[in-house]
């Protein structure tokens, strides 16, 4: 059977025509869209005046693409990374675990989503409403498990009444109290469900040099009622913390009871009485996920919720060609199961895990749906990569498809030193 070469010296003609559609396809998918990219990165917007490397200037002139380019090296740098990583665990725990097949195809089921739809489902999750937002309905369930809510978040003291707030947020009484006297502290603004359960104000009765006083919802349905009074309707605020200052010191505190009435010690008498402001600290609604300080990481997080699962299957093909001699022989001389991952099977797995992270440092630095999606108009710009910021160059307000082209051209630029690595790495493991 005649070689290869020998195929092409003795018919070069029929060489070319199986060739020529090959050739004409990639001539007009690939090389003709980066010559005309380099060549019109090289004229202004209008696409008439030679402006040389102008655009390439703007590009690193602008706040924008700055942080677009700031915010590639961080994918690059974190994205293949942690999902190499947390492929190369998948990997190896499904070697070790009775369902390996059924986790497989729990983790590689995001492949399956398109980017645009995996965009609005992480729109979704980082919900800053713990009621809509999946992400922040765990951490609120959790934070809420290990530290107690405050008693009446929305309660705030009644404008020009007894009452003023301190810059620590807890609510001072402006006169001092004394014994036989009721110390009444007027609070508004509590919705009305949440006074559904609410017992009706009353002040308790105090023992001799003890203050008793009220803390309540100084507001009646309807209207009427007198502000700074106790009236039949007005409802109690219960478990709220009650203290008792002289001189910047705490000389008593106690708690209201669930009609809102309390009773200090004898010690309190002549004290100012301070609600502690614990009891009026808003809720906690977990982390702001579509904000401008976490909104990269958060896409990233969804990301690589995505991309785990291929990484997971590409490791797990190359581990299961590893020598399970060489495993077992490291286990007989006394390797414990850290070493012998750490030492024997991430080296066996160099060159998959290569390929894989090759793959995600080229797939991450085209990086657009996501971008796209999932931020807010409001923190898009804090999110910005190149790919995102290469469209709204070209085609949104004000295109400039010069510097977009710009942008285009310096994105190949980047891609290249990886692709050659990936194709010297072939070479060599094809050498072997």
């Amino acid at each position: 059977m005649a070689s290869g070469k020998a195929v092409i010296k003795s018919r070069p003609w029929t060489v070319a025509c199986f060739l020529l559609p090959a050739l004409a396809l990639l001539g007009a998918l690939v090389v003709y869209p980066i010559g005309y990219s380099v060549w019109r990165s090289l004229f202004d917007a209008s696409g008439k005046d030679f402006v040389a490397l102008d655009n390439f200037r703007e590009m690193f002139s602008n706040d924008s693409i700055r942080t677009a380019l700031r915010n590639n090296l961080i994918w690059i740098v974190v994205a293949p990374t942690v999902t190499t990583a947390l492929g190369l665990i998948f990997a190896v725990l499904t070697e070790r675990i009775r369902w390996a097949t059924a986790f497989k195809l729990i983790v590689f089921m995001p492949m399956a989503v398109s980017m645009l739809a995996a965009g609005i489902i992480f729109r979704l999750v980082y919900e800053q409403d713990p009621d809509r937002g999946v992400a922040n309905a765990l951490m609120t369930t959790v934070h809420d498990t290990f530290t107690d809510a405050s008693s009446w978040p929305d309660a705030q003291p009644r404008p020009g009444g007894p009452v003023e707030v301190q810059g620590d947020g807890s609510y001072l009484l402006t006169e001092p109290v004394e014994a036989g006297s009721p110390a009444l502290v007027p609070l508004v603004a509590v919705p009305q469900p949440e006074l559904a359960d609410a017992e009706p104000a009353a002040v308790a009765a105090a023992g001799p040099g003890e203050v008793a006083g009220t803390v309540w919802m100084d507001f009646t349905r309807g209207g009427g009622g007198t502000a700074g009074a106790v009236d039949p309707e007005e409802r109690g605020l219960a478990g709220i913390t009650v203290e008792a200052v002289r001189d910047g010191q705490v000389v008593a505190t106690t708690e209201t009871a669930d009609d809102g009435s309390f009773v200090l010690p004898a010690e309190a008498d002549g004290a100012r009485v301070r609600l502690a402001a614990d009891s009026f600290t808003a809720p906690y609604n977990g982390v702001e996920w579509l904000g401008p300080d976490v909104i990269t990481p958060a896409i990233i997080g969804s990301y690589v919720w995505m991309w785990a699962g291929f990484a997971m299957v590409l490791i797990a093909a190359g581990l299961a060609s590893v020598p399970r001699e060489m495993l077992e022989a490291a286990r007989v001389d006394g390797a414990n199961e850290w070493q012998v991952f750490r030492r024997i099977t991430v080296p066996l797995l160099a060159p998959v895990l290569a390929v894989v992270m090759v793959t995600l440092m080229i797939n991450v630095l085209k990086i657009f749906d996501l971008i796209y999606v999932i931020p807010p108009a409001s923190s898009q710009a804090d999110a910005n990569v190149l790919a995102l910021q290469l469209y709204q160059s070209s085609f949104g307000a004000g295109a400039d498809q010069g510097l977009g082209s710009a942008i285009a051209v310096f994105l190949l630029l980047l891609v290249v030193p990886v692709m050659i690595f990936n194709v010297r790495r072939l070479r060599r493991e094809n050498r072997r």
